[in-house]
């Protein structure tokens, strides 16, 4: 089979047995292709007339070899090679190759880096920041506030609609990755932000079609790009330092959780995450934050330090 045949039966597979998202498949494209035209120079054959038959274990650690003295991230690195597995995998699958080549390759060590995090009192200072008054001060209250209160990543925050919110009973209704819907729990203070914009929010003219909670000045959906600007404007109001990011807040909210006694498989499923190992890196963020607090207060450490 030809590489760009099975690349394209790759994309249908993850479209509709595993319901990727369009950002998956998208980067999942980009790093196959840019394997299939290392392979083909690597073996004096044109991309297009490239067979997968071609993928031998050598060519793939060449490959990774090249990526890293060109000084690509081992993060990035992990992902292509992800890639190229899921295509050998399903290859197997579909009896197009006998045996996986990729069976005995070993994928990069990452290094465990800690999500990172705001300390309440920081985050209180972001939250206090929008304006109450102005419609737009109102509905940025209401979005970080749910954030917060929540966890949600942005892709999810700018996915809600306004049926998702129920309100009386503190809940919301959110579409995660893969298509996977959660119910997770909303804080009075998050109710009550988006209560007030509610309230408000038929001035930002929505159209008759949109039902999407949070609303941009032409009254449609919020986009993701947009909250972050949203985030990084405010952020510079308090003066806060560091690279703070929608999912800085998302970071805070599991590891304030764990902080205040909350067990492990609950932050999971409020974090909608598929694997306890993706939660279990919010327990080194308070483990650091122990030994922190530890070496500031004990008298011993103080001594130490004067």
């Amino acid at each position: 089979m030809k590489f760009d045949q099975a690349l394209e039966q790759l994309i249908i597979y993850l479209q509709v047995e595993r319901n990727a998202s369009p950002l998956t498949i998208a980067a999942y494209q980009t790093d196959l292709v840019q394997f299939q035209l290392f392979l083909a120079q690597q073996i004096g054959q044109a991309a297009e007339d490239l067979s997968v038959a071609a993928i031998h274990p050598k060519q793939v650690r060449d490959f990774l070899a090249v990526l890293m003295e060109a000084g690509i991230k081992r993060s990035s690195m992990a992902r292509k090679l992800a890639a190229l597995r899921t295509l050998c995998k399903f290859l197997c699958r579909e009896q197009v190759l006998e045996q996986n080549p990729l069976s005995k390759v070993a994928s990069p060590k990452l290094a465990k880096a800690l999500p990172a995090f705001l300390y309440q009192e920081q985050v209180a200072l972001l939250l206090q920041a929008p304006d109450q008054v102005a419609p737009t001060g109102l509905r940025d209250r209401a979005i970080l506030e749910t954030m917060y209160s929540s966890g949600l990543r942005v892709s999810e925050l700018v996915g809600l609609n306004v049926v998702d919110a129920e309100l009386p009973l503190g809940l919301i209704r959110v579409l995660g990755k893969g298509a996977k819907e959660r119910i997770v729990p909303l804080g009075s203070m998050a109710v009550g932000a988006i209560n007030n914009y509610l309230a408000v929010r038929g001035t930002f003219k929505p159209q008759l079609s949109e039902h999407a909670l949070f609303l941009n000045r032409w009254g449609t959906r919020l986009t993701a790009r947009s909250v972050r600007r949203m985030l990084d404007k405010y952020v510079e109001a308090v003066a806060l330092h560091g690279k703070i990011s929608p999912h800085t807040l998302r970071h805070s909210f599991a590891t304030h959780l764990l902080d205040n006694g909350a067990d492990l498989r609950s932050v999971q499923e409020l974090l909608g995450h598929v694997k306890l190992s993706s939660t279990q890196i919010y327990t080194h963020v308070t483990k650091e934050r122990l030994k922190e607090v530890y070496h500031h207060s004990h008298p011993r450490e103080l001594g130490d330090n004067k």
